[in-house]
């Protein structure tokens, strides 16, 4: 294809961008880790280009919504393109906020591009929002990344975006796992695009063509529950005309590695924990000798805030309301094949185990962390290399970061990072030896706006935590 584009695409995004790049509706289908993003933002930038559209709403989960803003913007979107850029946040109803919504409507030629979290679909302001830039703009495109968060049609969210469709002329959703617990997954995410693209405008109709039901009783009443899934071929080959489908194991040319951020926001108890922790902190460490120890000791008591829990002085662990697990839940659901996840605290550890065992069963899951039994490790590693039914490894850096194989799995999964980094690099390797076939993906759950972010910069700019933190203003850290 010839155009200027900001970085050169891999042959598979090019494929996925020939096959979309002028139809009203499509689907990348594709997994985490092989560029979607990038993709979607070069479509865009051709159809703008063509006059096609003057304005785009991306919608994405809050975990990434603002990785489009800081990220994959800047990174992918041609510099030759004029643009003005808003990020939705929904709490934040300050002047200067109104102020940067209100020049998505002054008059000009460049790309509008409005940047909302998903979850701001289930109230009426980021809808009412959304429903005014797109009626302002009616030359527009719309993206869902991470498309399954609109997989289950009642919902409010589910509603209001599916509203959305009539007010664009390009539309598009993104996902590596498009069928995350069933084949009617795809009945919402494919209704955005078109309602006949299914041939079903009714989800029952579609329901009573690809399920299998019967109805059984419950407490005197008859409920219908499905029971299987038939016509599957039949669905495939619909999905094919308007999707590209593209897994890390076809990409030939893709980097053996790739890095990923996920965002979550500290909770309201979070946040005012956090802050009268961190001005303890500063007030602890004012005119003193700052000791490594010391330093440490202050980040893990906020690190710990972050991910949701706490010490208290009296040794004993208290639990803070957090969206890290669930964006944790929100992940596993949208990647393919095998995953490692570390947690720094083995309070957090149990929690995820518990978590992923509610969801997904009791052998999907062996852990590998100080209270895995000696006898018990050597087991679980041999249980997620050789068993299907076992696809999630969870443990910490400490105690599994080392000398084990875990090559079964492709994905890993930072829920809480640790300060040194010999585990982190070590950890990184255990996906990472002979035998790996796969291309690897590498995550980081975040706190946005706390110590978590400097940790993961330094981590994976291979910086020295403890060095680095005595060498900055300690204010800058937290």
């Amino acid at each position: 294809m010839n155009y200027k584009f900001k970085t050169k695409p891999y042959e598979h995004q090019l494929d996925a961008l020939e096959a979309s790049c002028n139809k009203e509706v499509f689907a990348y289908f594709m997994e985490m880790g092989t560029g979607k993003s990038k993709v979607l933002l070069d479509n865009a930038a051709i159809l703008y280009d063509k006059g096609e559209i003057n304005a785009l709403l991306l919608i994405a989960p809050k975990g990434v919504y603002k990785n489009w803003y800081d990220s994959e913007i800047p990174t992918h979107l041609p510099d030759h393109i004029d643009k003005r850029i808003v990020l939705w946040k929904t709490s934040d109803k300050s002047i200067k906020q109104k102020k940067l919504l209100n020049t998505l409507f002054e008059p000009g030629s460049d790309l509008r591009i409005l940047i909302m979290n998903v979850e701001s679909f289930s109230s009426g302001d980021g809808a009412s929002f959304a429903y005014k830039f797109l009626s302002a703009h009616p030359k527009s495109m719309v993206a869902i990344d991470e498309a399954t968060t609109i997989k289950t049609p009642t919902t409010n969210r589910t509603k209001s975006i599916l509203k959305l469709r009539d007010l664009c002329k390009y539309r598009r959703i993104l996902t590596g796992s498009p069928v995350t617990k069933s084949p009617l997954d795809l009945y919402s995410q494919c209704l955005f695009l078109d309602p006949w693209l299914l041939g079903h405008e009714s989800y029952y109709t579609f329901k009573a063509r690809y399920a299998v039901t019967k109805k059984i009783l419950v407490n005197g009443r008859n409920i219908e529950i499905i029971v299987g899934y038939r016509n599957i071929p039949e669905l495939s080959d619909k999905v094919a005309t308007f999707s590209k489908r593209i897994l890390k194991e076809d990409c030939l040319d893709l980097p053996a590695k790739s890095y990923v951020k996920h965002y979550v926001e500290l909770t309201d108890e979070q946040r005012k924990l956090y802050k009268q922790m961190k001005q303890e902190a500063i007030a602890f460490l004012n005119g003193k000798m700052q000791s490594s120890a010391t330093v440490m000791t202050q980040l893990m008591r906020l690190h710990q805030i972050t991910c949701g829990h706490f010490t208290a002085d009296d040794s004993t662990i208290q639990d803070l309301p957090s969206s890290r697990l669930s964006e944790l839940m929100n992940i596993l659901e949208n990647i393919e094949g095998k995953s490692i996840i570390w947690s720094h605290y083995t309070h957090d550890v149990k929690r995820i185990i518990q978590e992923i065992k509610k969801v997904y069963g009791e052998d999907s899951v062996v852990d590998y962390f100080g209270e895995t039994d000696t006898d018990a490790r050597s087991n679980n590693i041999k249980k997620f290399q050789e068993d299907d039914k076992c696809r999630f490894f969870v443990g910490t850096t400490h105690t599994g970061g080392y000398g084990i194989t875990l090559t079964a799995g492709s994905n890993m999964i930072y829920y809480s990072n640790g300060y040194d980094l010999e585990k982190r690099q070590q950890s990184e390797a255990r996906i990472d030896r002979i035998g790996q076939t796969k291309k690897m993906t590498y995550i980081d759950i975040m706190a946005q706006d706390t110590i978590d972010e400097h940790i993961v910069k330094a981590l994976r700019t291979k910086v020295n935590i403890a060095n680095a933190v005595m060498k900055e203003d300690f204010r800058e850290w937290i």
